[in-house]
Order: C-alpha cells, then sequence, then structure tokens
C-alpha cells in the first residue's frame, strides 16, 4: 500500500507516493500558469489552476507508479500559505486568489492595528498582521470589490480549496489556518476576537482539525477525475512550510531546517507556544499535536534566482548558473544583493522594501552578480536563524531541503554563512512527503507525527562550515545588515512614486 502527497506550490502541484517505510515510490508535478502581477507587489493565481494541476499529477504519479487508485490507502495535502480562495453560495470561485507574495492590502493592516491595536492582534493570534497573512486580503477586497464580497460565502486556503474538490468538505487545518490573522494559535481555534471586532462573518470560515486528523472522503466525482478510490481518507495536512518540517523530521526539540523554495523559511520545533515581541518571526501551529513551531520568511529567496534566470538567462539550468556563481570569490568582492523582490518578511516586517545590488562597480562579473545573489538570500536566511536563536532555540545543526538546497554549492554556502553543520536528508521531497506522512499517521500506519518520522527519516550527507569562509561571511553579515536600515526611508520615497 501507499500513501499518496499532494502539495500545492507557487509553480506547480506536485504529487508523490510513499510506501510504510517512506520510500517514494514515484513522484510526479505539474506545473501551475504564471502568477499574474498586474501591477507591482501583487500576486494573484486562479485556484481552478490549482485543481486542474493536482489532478494531472495525481493521475501522473499513478501512471508512472503504475499503480491505481486501489493501492492508495490515505491523502495528505500542503500548500502555499495565505492565499485567499472566495467561493460564492454554488462553490464557485469569485474571483482569482490573492496569493502569499501579494504585498497590496497594507491600508487594511493598518486598519486592523487601528481598530484592534498592535498589542491585542498578537494577544489573540501570538503574531503580528502582515500584508501576507490572509486576513487582511480578505478586506482589502471588502474595501475595493464590495459587489464580489457581498457574493462571499466561503473562505478557504490553496490546499483546502483542493481539498474541497477532493472530498466536498470546507475544512483547513492548524498550521495553515495560524497563518490567515484570524486565529487563536495558542487555543488552536479561530479568534472570535478578531472576526468579530473586524465585522468578519465566522460562517465563511471552515472547520479547523489537528494536522493528522482525518477531514473528509474522497467523493464519487472527485474519483472519476482522478483514478483515485471514492472513500479514500484524507487527512488535514499541513502549510507548506509545516508540512516540508515533517517531512524534514523537525517535529521534535533541537532540530532546525532552511527550506529554499520562492521563498525561504528557516524552522523550529516548540513545544510551547513562544512569540518574538518584535514579531520578526511567525509562531504558528505545528502539524504535531500538541505542539507549535516558529519560523522566519525571506520573500524572495528561491525567487531572486528564478527572476535572474528569467530575466538574463533565460532557460538556462539553475545548475549551470550556480556552477558559475561558484567560480568567483566568497564575498563576490564586496557586492551585496537586498533578496527583498516582494518586500520582506523577517526581520523587517515591510512591504515597501525593495531588493537591489549594493557595491557594484566595473570590475564586477556575471559571476559575481550570481554569487552576490545567493550570498544575499543566505544573509537573510541568517537573519532568520539569529532570531530564533534568541527566543532560546539551540541550534546544532541546519537540515536544509527545498530547490535551492538541492545545489552542494549553496548548501555549503549555508553552512559557512549560518557556522552550522549543514545536513541533507535521503528525501528531499520535503512538503508533499511530509503530506504523505501526515497521512500515514491519519490512516493508524503510525502512532503519531514523531513517531512516523523517525521511522521513515534518514540523515545521509552533510557539510560543516570552512573557518576561512566563515569569518569573512561574518563581516559581511554586519555589513548585510546595515544596509537595510540605511535604505529604508528611500523605500518609502520610491513607493510615493508609483
Amino acid at each position: 500500500m501507499y500513501w499518496l502527497g499532494i502539495d500545492i506550490g507557487t509553480g506547480g502541484s506536485r504529487a508523490l507516493l510513499v510506501d510504510e517505510k517512506g520510500r517514494v515510490k514515484a513522484g510526479f508535478t505539474a506545473p501551475h500558469e504564471d502568477m499574474r502581477m498586474e501591477k507591482p507587489l501583487w500576486a494573484e493565481q486562479r485556484p481552478e489552476d490549482w485543481w486542474d494541476a493536482a489532478r494531472k499529477a495525481i493521475q501522473g504519479v499513478m501512471a508512472e507508479a503504475k499503480v491505481s487508485g486501489r493501492n492508495i490507502k490515505g491523502v495528505g495535502l500542503s500548500g502555499q500559505m495565505h492565499g485567499l480562495v472566495l467561493l460564492d453560495e454554488n462553490s464557485a470561485v469569485i474571483r482569482p486568489a490573492l496569493i502569499w507574495c501579494d504585498q497590496r492590502s497594507q491600508a487594511q493592516v493598518d486598519f486592523i492595528n487601528q481598530r484592534i491595536g498592535k498589542s491585542n492582534v498578537v494577544a489573540f493570534t501570538a503574531n503580528p498582521v502582515l500584508t501576507g497573512f490572509t486576513l487582511p486580503k480578505l478586506l482589502w477586497v471588502r474595501d475595493n470589490e464590495p459587489a464580489a464580497f457581498a457574493r462571499v460565502r466561503k473562505m478557504l486556503l490553496p490546499k483546502d480549496y483542493v481539498r474541497f474538490q477532493l472530498t466536498g468538505e470546507y475544512a483547513t487545518e492548524v498550521s495553515d489556518a495560524s497563518g490567515t490573522a484570524l486565529f487563536d494559535v495558542v487555543m488552536r481555534r479561530w479568534s472570535n476576537q478578531m472576526a468579530d471586532r473586524l465585522g468578519v462573518d465566522r460562517a465563511i470560515l471552515p472547520k479547523v482539525y489537528e494536522s493528522s486528523d482525518i477531514t473528509g472522503q474522497v467523493t464519487a466525482e472527485a474519483a472519476a477525475l482522478t483514478g483515485l478510490i471514492e472513500g479514500t481518507p484524507v487527512a488535514g495536512g499541513g502549510g507548506d512550510q509545516a508540512s516540508s518540517a515533517v517531512g524534514n523530521g523537525i517535529v521534535e526539540p533541537g532540530i532546525v531546517s532552511c527550506t529554499l523554495g520562492t521563498s525561504g523559511v528557516v524552522f523550529a520545533h516548540m513545544e510551547k507556544a513562544t512569540y518574538d515581541p518584535q514579531g520578526r518571526v511567525h509562531t504558528f501551529c505545528h502539524a504535531v499535536k500538541g505542539a507549535w513551531h516558529v519560523m522566519g520568511v525571506t520573500q524572495g529567496a528561491g525567487l531572486s534566482l528564478q527572476w535572474f534566470r528569467n530575466q538574463f538567462t533565460p532557460g538556462a539550468e539553475y545548475d549551470a548558473i550556480t556552477a558559475e556563481a561558484a567560480g568567483a570569490p566568497a564575498g563576490s568582492q564586496g557586492l551585496f544583493w537586498l533578496p527583498y523582490m516582494m518586500g520582506e518578511r523577517t526581520p523587517h516586517l515591510d512591504s515597501t522594501a525593495r531588493g537591489g545590488w549594493v557595491g557594484i562597480t566595473a570590475k564586477h562579473s556575471r559571476a559575481d552578480l550570481i554569487r552576490s545573489l545567493l550570498e544575499g538570500v543566505s544573509y537573510s536566511q541568517k537573519d532568520c536563524l539569529d532570531v530564533i536563536e534568541q527566543l532560546g532555540v539551540a541550534v546544532e545543526s541546519v537540515r536544509a531541503s527545498g530547490g535551492g538546497a538541492r545545489s552542494p554549492f549553496w548548501r555549503q554556502l549555508l553552512a559557512d554563512t549560518f557556522g552550522k553543520r549543514v545536513v541533507t536528508l535521503a528525501s528531499q521531497e520535503g512538503s508533499a512527503y511530509g503530506a504523505a506522512i501526515l497521512a500515514m499517521t491519519g490512516t493508524g500506519a503510525y502512532g503519531s507525527v514523531p513517531e512516523a518520522c523517525r521511522a521513515v527519516i534518514r540523515e545521509v550527507d552533510s557539510v560543516l562550515p570552512r573557518p576561512h569562509e566563515s569569518q569573512l561571511y561574518r563581516r559581511g553579515h554586519e555589513v548585510y545588515r546595515t544596509l537595510y536600515p540605511t535604505l529604508r526611508p528611500i523605500y518609502g520615497l520610491i513607493e510615493n512614486l508609483q
């Protein structure tokens, strides 16, 4: 028997089949349409496209593995967090989803802080409200598209729209709900205080489950469209970062991960809900029952490299690009990249921040540009790690995952920048793999998520920080940290020009 993990990412939907020992039988990715960006810092996708891609991925992985739906014991879901999916009374999508990196809702964030009070927002949700979160997106639609808002009957998150298509259930789970700014993270339930004080109808919110709970079964209609069997149980799953953490075994104290996807995330498990008073990192419910996690986020991690490739080396393989970067000297001859391509979260909480190179000279080569880009993202992830350590989390080593971590060069760069051992796991699948583990737990193959992770996850390689490079990057990080506060007034001037 196999368990199916499905991850609804930004660039595509991936389906993964995993056996009871955690071995990957097959994987298949179906791409999404490009995100639509009508204005700077806006980002939308069509939820219908996610479902189309998920169906193709399910069919593709079963064909590749040469198995049928009868061989699949359970399904787990993962997905990009914070996206706003709005459904009408007929469960039809009302408008394209405002996704995680959309930054248009600063006015709504300001309104929430004024109406509720910043300290109360943190008291009610364990986090400050940010433009990337779901609630200010919902209020943006209310303020700017009243006709569309009047039709709203349900609000879902991206993976939960796919759940609805599979099961007919309006449901989510605690890790993804934590990123809405409508969820009481400490008590693991919707925050009535937030909803009621802002005039949000509680009826539009889906039912919330723990991540390994079964939330529904595959319907006859979905079975016909996917090849799954009617009645196959679907577990709660998790937001992409919580699911990736499960896939990396970050489910017990002392283990930290760094995931380099479109965004970059440093993630740590916590036994109790502890949050940063300055709100520089997020404290969310973990996909482990009764546990929480803290994570710092770089909005434009892999996105920086993707942008460079698309604009300057279209069609080039990422391995070739990073190989070119390896030819430049460490420190990129004094060139720094600021990865604020979609504003920034950790540690700045600034939706107006902009990316760019600082320190460029006529001597710099394209290899320097690329290396500085990777170094800048690594410095930003170091910012995240520093805040997490300040919260008292012990960090001995870091488990690397995501597309960026497939590069040996980038893994060594992370080790040198962090000053920590960077570990590689047998499975690099991350979120889809974690979703499959949650499905295993939900269907009784294991008694708990930590038990499942201890049974199926293996470390296979590691790199150590090099003394000379680590010293250089310590100095470089000190310079990097001075750049944002210096440029912050300029970002406001740029914003006023738009």
